[in-house]
C-alpha cells in the first residue's frame, strides 16, 4: 500500500465525514481492517472496509478506499478492486494521480493482466499531467530532494531501535545526521519563504508543500513561531493544509510549556518507555477539533504508536505531568 498522502482539495469531504455521526464506528473497523492487512487475511480486511464505508454510507477517506482496494486486490476480488481505484481516480475532487506509486505497487500486481488495468493507468496519468501543468519544476525537484533528506533517516529510526537500543551511541549518531539534514534544509527552505512565501500545491506541488512543512516542524522553536504567522495565512488562502498547521500549533504550544490542541505530539515515558498524548486541553472534545481541521479520531490515530486512548488516564497523567513540571 502507498503512504498516507491527504490532498488540500479533500480537506472539505474529510471533514464531512469525521462530522458523521457513526464515525468512531468507521474508524474502529478501519483499525480491524488494517490489523488483518498485515495478518495477511485479505478477504477479512476487505471485508471490514466494507463495513467501515458502511458506517457512512459509502463514504470514505481516500487512503482508506485505496488500501481497501489493495486488499481486494490481493483477496482475488478485482471487480471491488477496481471499483474503488476508478472512484479516487474518476471522483472531480479526489482525481487520484499518484502515477509511479500505483505502478510500483505489490499489492496491485494480480490487478495489471485485466483489460481494465490499462484503463485506470491512461486515467491516473492524465490526472497527473493535468495537475503537474503548471508546476514550478525547479522548485519541485529542490523541494523532492530537500523532503528525501528530510525523511530518509527518520525512516531508520525504528529499525535503530530494535537493533542497537534507544540510547545507544548508533541512535545518537543517526539523531546527529538527522539534526545536521534538517540545519541545511531549514536554510533552502526558509530562503523559499522568505522569498516567495508558502507555495501552495498549485505551484510546487502536493510533496513540495508538505516539504515546507516538514522542514518548519523540524526546527527549532525561535523559526516555528517566525513561521506559524505564514502558514496560518497559508491554510486561509488554500495553499496549506490545515490538519499541518494544526501539528505546528500543537508542537509551539508544547514548547511554550502550555497544552496543546488537536493531540497530535505523542510522548514517551524515559522510564517506563511507553508511549503518551502529551497534555490537551479539553480533551474531552478533542475528536471535534480534529474533525475541523480534518484530522481523524485520535483513537485511530495513536494505534500508530500501539495505544489505546483512555480519556481518564490522559487526564492522570496530565495532572501528574503539570505538578511534576511545577517543582
Amino acid at each position: 500500500m502507498n503512504l498516507r498522502y491527504l490532498l488540500l482539495t479533500l480537506l472539505i469531504c474529510s471533514i464531512q465525514i469525521c462530522h458523521a455521526q457513526d464515525q468512531p464506528k468507521y474508524a474502529k473497523f478501519v483499525q480491524e481492517a488494517w490489523t488483518l492487512y498485515e495478518a495477511k487475511d485479505y478477504s477479512q480486511a476487505a471485508e471490514k472496509y466494507k463495513e467501515a464505508f458502511d458506517q457512512l454510507n459509502g463514504k470514505a477517506y481516500p487512503t482508506d478506499r485505496y488500501n481497501a482496494a489493495c486488499s481486494y486486490a490481493l483477496a482475488d476480488d478485482p471487480e471491488n478492486a477496481f471499483y474503488h481505484l476508478f472512484y479516487l481516480a474518476e471522483n472531480p475532487k479526489i482525481k487520484y494521480n499518484k502515477l509511479e506509486m500505483i505502478m510500483a505497487d505489490q499489492d496491485l500486481l494480480a490487478l495489471h493482466k485485466n483489460k481494465r488495468w490499462s484503463a485506470l493507468i491512461q486515467l491516473v496519468k492524465a490526472n497527473k499531467e493535468e495537475y503537474e501543468k503548471d508546476l514550478n519544476k525547479p522548485l519541485v525537484a529542490l523541494l523532492d530532494t530537500i523532503h528525501q533528506d528530510d525523511q530518509q533517516y527518520r525512516a531508520q529510526i525504528d529499525e535503530y531501535e530494535k537493533k542497537y537500543g534507544w540510547q545507544s551511541e548508533e541512535m545518537q549518531i543517526l539523531w546527529n545526521t538527522i539534526h545536521l539534514k534538517d540545519s541545511i534544509n531549514l536554510i533552502k527552505v526558509t530562503k523559499i519563504l522568505e522569498e516567495f512565501g508558502w507555495l501552495g500545491p498549485q505551484v510546487v506541488g502536493n510533496r513540495g508543500n508538505s516539504t515546507l512543512f516538514l522542514v518548519i516542524q523540524h526546527a527549532n522553536l525561535e523559526v516555528q513561531q517566525k513561521y506559524l504567522p505564514m502558514m496560518r495565512e497559508a491554510v486561509i488562502l488554500g495553499n496549506a493544509q490545515a490538519s499541518s498547521l494544526a501539528l505546528l500549533e500543537d508542537r509551539v504550544a508544547l514548547r511554550l510549556g502550555k497544552r496543546q490542541i488537536y493531540g497530535s505530539q505523542i510522548m514517551r515515558d524515559e522510564e517506563t518507555e511507553e508511549y503518551y498524548v502529551s497534555p490537551l486541553i479539553d480533551p474531552e472534545n478533542v475528536n471535534k477539533r480534529r474533525a475541523e481541521v480534518g484530522l481523524g479520531p485520535i483513537e485511530e490515530y495513536i494505534t500508530n504508536w500501539g495505544m489505546t486512548w483512555d480519556l481518564e488516564k490522559h487526564k492522570e497523567r496530565t495532572k501528574m505531568l503539570e505538578e511534576k513540571s511545577k517543582e
